[in-house]
């Protein structure tokens, strides 16, 4: 029993290099050390715990074998690390478990007297982060698509079709090209309505969207503005003739039967073509002339087009 006043011996510290191997284990980062020979000297538990190895099994173990079919993919990066160059990169490896992580890695030189003996090697599991920037570019992307596209149909609403139009008649001013514009109006839309209901509604929007999109070209543009009116952009056209015969073709094409609840409806439309001019012209100008011929042509009797720069009418 100690006398009074006289203090117990504390517990023996820890060497440095304890402390220092204690304190790098609790690192959210996988550290380790690689000799000149591509030997590693040192890991800590992070590292130990990415590749499922023990600390026994991980040290001596060369940079190849542990790697694998991931060492010819960083094979640059550690010559280059090797040749005095530090190096920083991001990478896709597959744990012990299998699963993907992404993550960022940095190689730096360890030189003494100028020469490279090995390599300091870093590791941030930056999967989380991964997954929020990919999140992220989703809902971005997302609120793009709702800001100019119809939700219904996914074609292209009036926001985007006003540049995509303004863009073609600035090409087309410089090119000499002729850019056509044709409204498509659906004839009688109301009565359908009334008579199948909102469900039945959507589902002639969509498949009308579906017919307009399998008859156009590539390049051309397809757009929802509102309601039953489309419109149609295109931006390169070789002759007046040859929208027209495109008007016939999209008059035929959603003419055809359409299966809309326990019924078969037989939709049709009326047409509108304006043509770019070479003087200056703007979207809006362009819309609401092909706008007015459309309401001509269905003044003239619907299901057939009027084209307002030839003043020419046919069904």
């Amino acid at each position: 029993m100690p006398m009074f006043g006289t203090a117990t011996r504390p517990p023996s510290p820890e060497t440095c290099d304890d402390i220092v191997t204690s304190l790098v284990d609790r690192l959210d980062a996988m550290l380790a050390y690689w000799d000149a020979g591509e030997i590693c000297r040192f890991a800590n538990k992070p590292y130990l715990d990415w590749f499922g190895k023990t600390r026994e099994q991980m040290i001596g173990i060369a940079l190849s074998d542990l790697l694998g079919p991931l060492y010819p993919l960083n094979l640059a990066s550690i010559r280059a690390a090797y040749a005095g160059e530090a190096q920083v990169f991001e990478r896709e490896v597959r744990g012990a478990s299998g699963a993907l992580r992404h993550s960022l890695a940095s190689y730096t030189p360890h030189v003494v007297d100028g020469k490279v003996i090995g390599i300091f090697v870093q590791v941030a599991d930056v999967s989380k982060l991964k997954s929020l920037e990919q999140q992220l570019g989703a809902a971005k992307a997302h609120s793009e698509q709702q800001a100019t596209h119809d939700p219904l149909t996914g074609l292209p609403n009036r926001v985007l079709l006003y540049d995509r139009i303004d863009q073609a008649l600035r090409l087309a001013r410089r090119s000499q090209r002729i850019v056509a514009g044709i409204s498509i109006g659906l004839d009688d839309f109301k009565r359908t309505n009334d008579g199948f209901g909102h469900a039945a509604d959507d589902r002639l929007l969509v498949e009308v969207a579906t017919r307009l999109k399998q008859t156009i070209r590539e390049i051309d543009t397809v757009s929802r503005i509102d309601g039953a009116r489309f419109f149609l952009l295109l931006p390169q056209i070789g002759s007046r003739a040859e929208a027209e015969a495109l008007a016939l073709r999209l008059i035929k094409r959603i003419h055809m039967p359409m299966d809309l609840v326990s019924e078969s409806v037989l939709p049709s439309c009326s047409l509108g073509i304006a043509f770019g001019l070479l003087t200056r012209q703007t979207p809006e100008e362009l819309v609401a002339e092909s706008d007015a011929a459309q309401q001509e042509a269905k003044r003239l009797g619907k299901n057939r087009f009027v084209s307002s720069a030839a003043a020419s009418v046919s069904s």
